[in-house]
């Protein structure tokens, strides 16, 4: 059985009720580190030393700046004899990215993250010791955070987009048409031109175009469902999922897709 859990759906904004978007696969496969990662781990129970694979989409804080309190915690907290391997997949450049980052955040206590951490910027892989491989793919988004999406293809055949953080493109829908979920974010609403963003009306657009995938929205820029403050949940078509923090989807041997939901 696979299973992807959604520990954390809003925006950079953190919107009412909603943490910053993180997807979690089968409990050991984490894509991004967003700055609320450690509190997302421990909501689900979760150490980081659980974690065996890191993804990353592209450089924007709100999906980075969790990585050194990462490292931090999995060095001294619940790994400190390094026993549990850590594999990091990014873009060429990253890992010195992501090394400035812990030397400005924690200075001298994260100076070695290079051996703490296996790192890959191939642009295909097979994950160790899961039945998962990926194939990295650029995307719509500022140009300078060098953003990318992934395709993971389950070792079933079932396939699972993660657009990283992207307005619409000729990438994401050449690849949606072979997909079984599509995850997309929809980090505005629909008041203005944001190229780098789906909002709703181009979800809409986007459900039409691929009606045989399920279709599933994070990186909400609306509140939570049932709180009154902040941008209302807009209406999308039923085939449309908006996540909620918590929410899970359970996938069994035939292709079945369940949702769960937290609430």
């Amino acid at each position: 059985m696979i299973r992807i859990d959604f520990l954390g759906t809003g925006n950079a904004f953190t919107p009412p009720g909603r943490l910053h978007a993180l997807t979690l696969i089968d409990e050991k496969i984490l894509i991004d580190t967003p700055p609320t990662l450690l509190t997302q781990l421990q909501r689900k129970g979760m150490k980081t030393s659980e974690i065996e694979h890191l993804l990353f989409t592209h450089w924007h804080a709100d999906h980075t700046f969790g990585f050194p309190f990462f490292m931090l915690e999995r060095k001294y907290i619940s790994d400190p004899n390094g026993k549990n391997n850590l594999n990091i997949y990014l873009r060429p450049g990253g890992k010195d990215k992501l090394a400035e980052l812990c030397n400005i955040g924690f200075p001298g206590s994260l100076e070695n993250i290079g051996d703490m951490a296996d790192w890959y910027e191939e642009e295909k892989f097979e994950l160790p010791e899961t039945n998962w491989s990926f194939e990295r793919f650029p995307v719509c988004h500022t140009p300078e955070t060098d953003p990318h999406g992934y395709e993971l293809t389950h070792n079933t055949g079932f396939k699972l987009l993660h657009c990283g953080d992207s307005g619409p493109c000729k990438e994401i829908e050449e690849r949606a048409e072979h997909s079984n979920i599509v995850i997309l974010e929809m980090g505005m609403p629909d008041i203005g031109d944001f190229p780098y963003h789906y909002t709703p009306n181009n979800v809409i657009e986007f459900s039409k175009k691929f009606p045989k995938s399920l279709i599933l929205v994070t990186h909400n820029f609306a509140s939570s469902k049932n709180i009154s403050e902040g941008f209302k949940i807009p209406e999308l078509p039923k085939e449309v999922f908006q996540l909620e923090d918590g929410d899970a989807i359970e996938i069994n041997q035939n292709g079945e897709i369940e949702i769960i939901n937290n609430s």
